[in-house]
Order: structure tokens, then C-alpha cells, then sequence
């Protein structure tokens, strides 16, 4: 089996997280030929799989795990809170997972910032991602992180091949 490897992406809201996400899948999956797995952390528990009504709802609204199989999908529905392994076990086969948010696991993790940066974020970073609207030399960012330029997912993936950490 090949090895799987796994890296967070982190940053405030609206801060090019998801985009760069998009960007880094499209590149692995389309130019280097690899399986990708996608996990969203949702605080807020804002998003919305399933229509109040449906049997899917229905099911899913008895506290029952629940999958949904189609022909071209399926949908896993859990009323249940996972940890990372338990995550990773429902994916089974991929090259490379990417994860947004999440930055209480122990995984090796891009933060992503516009504009300013927020130093909150630099204990749990290990690469900052950013463009021209930075200025990093203004902050006192650790020479231990690595800065990345958010406009080139070839550098992007570049530094996850290298550093991610094997799942």
C-alpha cells in the first residue's frame, strides 16, 4: 500500500482557505495522479446535507449512522463526532488528505492569511501561505515556518509532499 499522507490548512474566515483547497485537489488529482480525500471542519455547524422531510432526514434524524448510496455518490450521515483515525478509516483508499480547520490535530498545518496576519494562529503553524498583501517581515513570525506563496499551488504542493505527515 502506498503511504498516505495528511496536512491541515488553517486561517480566519474568508482568507482563501477553501480556494486554495480547490486549487491543490484539482492540481494532485489532475497533473500528479493522486487519490485525494477532503475533510471540512463546520464550528459552526452551519452546513446543510439534508432536506427536513426526505428519507435521508428522516433516517439520519434516528441517531442511526447512515449512508446513502447512489450511482455516482455516497453520502455518510453520522450524528457522531470523529477523531481523525476514525475519519481517515471512513475515506479507505487515498494519497493524500487534505483537511481544513481542525487545529487541534496533530497534523502538519498551512496557515492561510490576506491582508494581516493573526498571531493566534502561529503556534499551530508550520507553513504560512500568503500573497502580496503581507507584508511578513512586519511580524515576528518564527524562522522555524516556512512562507509560501498563496498564488502557487505548485509550491503549495511542493511543501506537502515533503511535509506531511504520513496517516
Amino acid at each position: 500500500m502506498n503511504k498516505r499522507l495528511a496536512v491541515a490548512f488553517t486561517g480566519p474566515s474568508n482568507s482563501g482557505k477553501t480556494t486554495l483547497i480547490l486549487k491543490v485537489a484539482r492540481k494532485l488529482i489532475n497533473e500528479y495522479k493522486k487519490e485525494v480525500a477532503i475533510i471540512k471542519h463546520d464550528p459552526g455547524d452551519k452546513a446543510r446535507f439534508d432536506v427536513v422531510g426526505k428519507d435521508s432526514y428522516k433516517f439520519s434524524d434516528t441517531g442511526a449512522e447512515v449512508i446513502v448510496s447512489s450511482p455516482h455518490r455516497t453520502t455518510y450521515f453520522s450524528k457522531k463526532n470523529k477523531d481523525l483515525d476514525e475519519m481517515i478509516r471512513l475515506f479507505n483508499k487515498f494519497d493524500i488528505l487534505l483537511v481544513e480547520g481542525l487545529k487541534n490535530l496533530p497534523l502538519p498545518r498551512i496557515s492561510i492569511f490576506r491582508d494581516s496576519l493573526d498571531s493566534d494562529y502561529f503556534p499551530y503553524m508550520n507553513a504560512l501561505a500568503t500573497d502580496e498583501s503581507v507584508n511578513v517581515a512586519d511580524y515576528d513570525v518564527s524562522k522555524d515556518i516556512d512562507i509560501l506563496d498563496l498564488n502557487n499551488p505548485d509550491e503549495i504542493i511542493s511543501w506537502i509532499l515533503k511535509n506531511a505527515k504520513e496517516v
